[in-house]
């Protein structure tokens, strides 16, 4: 026996990988406070878009930041835990990796911020 035949035994069906994800995001939810402001913030941010009735691309570019930051914050979460399991000792390179992963996180933020600012202060000072 191969090592392709094991692949073969070893597939997931599609529905059971979808849930494994599922599982991720309710985990990280569940458990790490950056994900829960974030969503939060993300919450505000779909409220004002419907209420300023922003246009389509306008959304795509909402849709975006809120994704993108989604998706890295749990992508840090993934690092952190990965580096956490490999070593309980302080590693000079185990702290470069999570603070790196939480420098691309910050850096997406900021950016995510300036695009909401773009976006949605023009629209704050037409109300006045």
């Amino acid at each position: 026996m191969d090592l392709n035949d094991n692949k073969k035994n070893m597939r997931v069906p599609l529905w059971k990988s979808f849930s494994f994800a599922i599982c991720g995001i309710k985990n990280a939810i569940q458990n790490e406070r950056n994900i829960r402001i974030h969503l939060f913030i993300s919450i505000i941010v779909v409220g004002c878009s419907f209420y300023f009735s922003i246009t389509r691309s306008e959304w795509l570019f909402v849709l975006f930041a809120i994704g993108g930051m989604l998706a890295l914050e749990l992508i840090n979460t993934a690092i952190e835990r990965v580096v956490d399991l490999v070593t309980n000792e302080y590693h000079p390179l185990a702290k470069q990796a999570k603070d790196l992963a939480a420098g691309a996180v910050f850096l997406y933020a900021i950016f995510s911020v300036i695009v909401g600012l773009i976006l949605f202060l023009p629209k704050f000072f037409r109300l006045f």
